[in-house]
């Protein structure tokens, strides 16, 4: 038996719908600048020959219809609504056919992103990650099997807070399609079940404050909520 000098943290895991079993995620992915609109908003460019990449931590996962508290060591913290999928099988360097195969399940996602943070790992060429792998920063609603949600392009996807839409856009938007980003993060990774790929935001993030309730839909999906708690301490 394997012993442990303190008791490790529960898998991430996340449910799905028609199915009372948990998907367990071992490594999150999440592609930057995967809407025009939105990089032009952010004062930069999409990359149309390929996708690049950050990461989140597991541990930050949340179930979505939780109250978590705003963020340490941030005055903008902002909404980034986003489509997240899941893989089914071992992908390595692999075509698109059959990185499409792979995918498992699609779900309506929250990048929360500690902006001011951002702005300023940017400005100094320095990585995202305390603006992006941030406690609580990954929200996901259930699963839904791929194979229920159809082709992905004609989806609405949509973010309000407290009632008030923010953005508005449709998933044919995407620059770099889930096959694509598929077949190209398998060219870098062993990629395989537990897999879960944050697939970028539209125009139209914004910040958030203590109090604020905040509901992302995507046709076909279950909807993603968050409500932003008073800071801790």
């Amino acid at each position: 038996m394997t012993r442990y000098l303190f008791d490790p943290e529960p898998v991430a895991a996340v449910p799905m719908r028609g199915n009372d079993a948990l998907y367990p995620v071992r490594r999150i992915f999440c592609v930057g600048r995967n809407y025009a609109a939105h990089a032009a908003e952010m004062g930069g460019e999409v990359d149309r020959e390929a996708p690049f990449y950050f990461t989140k931590t597991p541990f930050h996962l949340c179930a979505s219809g939780r109250t978590l508290p705003y963020p340490p060591g941030t005055g903008s913290y902002h909404h980034e609504m986003e489509l997240a999928f899941t893989l089914a099988r071992p992908v390595f360097r692999a075509e698109r056919d059959e990185a499409g195969a792979a995918i498992h399940g699609y779900a309506a996602a929250l990048d929360m992103t500690r902006r001011d943070l951002q702005d300023a790992a940017k400005a100094a060429r320095r990585p995202w990650s305390l603006s992006k792998d941030v406690e609580g920063a990954a929200i996901l609603a259930p699963l839904t099997p791929a194979d229920a949600m159809g082709e992905i392009g004609p989806q609405r996807i949509t973010l309000t807070v407290n009632g008030e839409t923010r953005q508005d856009a449709r998933l044919s938007e995407m620059i770099h399609d889930c096959a694509g980003i598929v077949a190209h993060l398998s060219g870098y990774y062993h990629l395989g079940p537990g897999d879960l790929i944050l697939t970028g935001t539209p125009a139209g993030v914004g910040a958030v404050a203590p109090g604020d309730r905040i509901r992302g839909e995507i046709d076909g999906l279950d909807p993603v909520e968050l409500t932003i708690g008073a800071p801790e301490g």
